[in-house]
């Protein structure tokens, strides 16, 4: 919860100003939510959720979250998905420019590299596994979405390769992301945005081209935060 608050703040500020917006919050302590002002036709619904053991487990089964509650409500209430990390502010304008049936966003740590430095899952007994020759972009999962039906589809599969990676006691090398990336290669995006969405100003070197940093990460003591 210690980042939510900011995150609200900044996003009444910055995300799709003048549209209606329902905030879904996913989290295991429904009573430490925040009260931050909403504008008018903006709403904050509480989704409770499970709790997890280890910090990776709740990553993962977030495709899970998604998928159940895009077939008990999401499809009924609204048009679109923006599926984000929580432990972010906006910090620049973020609108409807990014909306498309399906979109992702280029991730900051490899959107220079060549595929052959791509974290992409190797292990061919991964339902994630990527060959080497194959792949175009390298996509963060903690910025993507499209409309709910496309969401739905893709967090439905992403869930289902991980039930199968379980089973065969196997995890991706980057969790959900490595399915979201898997998934993305062979459905592929209507839209790709690029870092200024999703970057980290304490882990990387903001390039000259790079105008505006729309998401950004907030500092953060990531152990302790995972503990």
């Amino acid at each position: 919860m210690i980042f939510l608050e900011l995150f609200l703040q900044t996003a009444e500020k910055h995300f799709m100003v003048g549209h209606r917006v329902t905030y879904y919050v996913f989290t295991d302590r429904p009573a430490d939510v925040p009260r931050v002002p909403l504008a008018e036709g903006r709403q904050l619904v509480v989704l409770e959720v499970r709790n997890y053991a280890r910090w990776q487990d709740v990553s993962m089964h977030r495709m899970e979250m998604i998928s159940n509650f895009s077939r008990q409500r999401f499809l009924r209430e609204v048009d679109y998905l923006v599926c984000v990390d929580v432990d972010m502010k906006f910090s620049d304008h973020v609108g409807v420019e990014i909306l498309s049936p399906l979109f992702g966003t280029l991730h900051p740590g490899f959107y220079r590299a060549a595929r052959e430095g791509f974290t992409y899952e190797r292990r061919p007994r991964s339902q994630a596994y990527i060959l080497r020759e194959e792949g175009d972009f390298y996509y963060a999962g903690g910025f993507f979405g499209g409309s709910v039906v496309e969401v739905l589809q893709l967090t439905t599969a992403c869930h289902q390769a991980m039930v199968v990676d379980w089973a065969n006691a196997i995890e991706a090398v980057c969790h959900d992301e490595s399915h979201l990336n898997r998934y993305l290669l062979y459905h592929k995006p209507t839209k790709v945005l690029s870092p200024e969405y999703l970057w980290d100003e304490r882990m990387l070197q903001r390039p000259p081209f790079l105008r505006k940093l729309r998401y950004v990460a907030v500092p953060k003591n990531h152990t302790e935060i995972r503990n």
